[in-house]
């Protein structure tokens, strides 16, 4: 084996992850394009009409908010069906691809007697959980 062939050599983890990075943004980028599409060609019920939004958006976020009723933190899960949160579920499959990428390589490093790889990925995903919890938010 080549100096070449050694650096270019892909481990187990990294193949692992790219694989579900790759899926994952694909799959997250084609949600949130056809969410958007169905937005816009009103395939999908609007949450906030379209002729509104031009006097909607020169208000502050809480005038907004309250004439509007649009929900805020993970409460715009329960209108997903509606046009501009269709959108929300890939950006969800966006941010959340690095987690599931964690998670799988954990079982690599443990295999392999790397407790403390796999102990940075376990951690790592538990900060992302806490981050995406809502619970540290400040100023609500």
């Amino acid at each position: 084996m080549t100096p070449r062939d050694a650096a270019t050599r892909v481990s187990a983890e990294q193949r692992r992850y790219a694989t579900l990075l790759d899926w994952g943004a694909k799959t997250g980028f084609g949600i949130l394009v056809a969410a958007f599409a169905a937005y816009v060609f009103e395939l999908l019920p609007a949450h906030v009409a379209f002729d509104r939004l031009p006097v909607l958006w020169t208000q502050s976020l809480s005038a907004y908010l309250a004439e509007t009723g649009t929900p805020t933190g993970w409460a715009w899960l329960a209108h997903i069906a509606k046009g501009e949160f269709a959108s929300l579920g890939g950006i969800a499959v966006l941010s959340g691809c690095s987690l599931i990428c964690l998670l799988a390589v954990i079982p690599i490093y443990a295999r392999r007697g790397d407790r403390a790889l796999a102990a940075i990925c376990a951690l790592t995903i538990a900060v992302l959980l806490l981050a995406a919890s809502g619970i540290l938010t400040a100023g609500h």
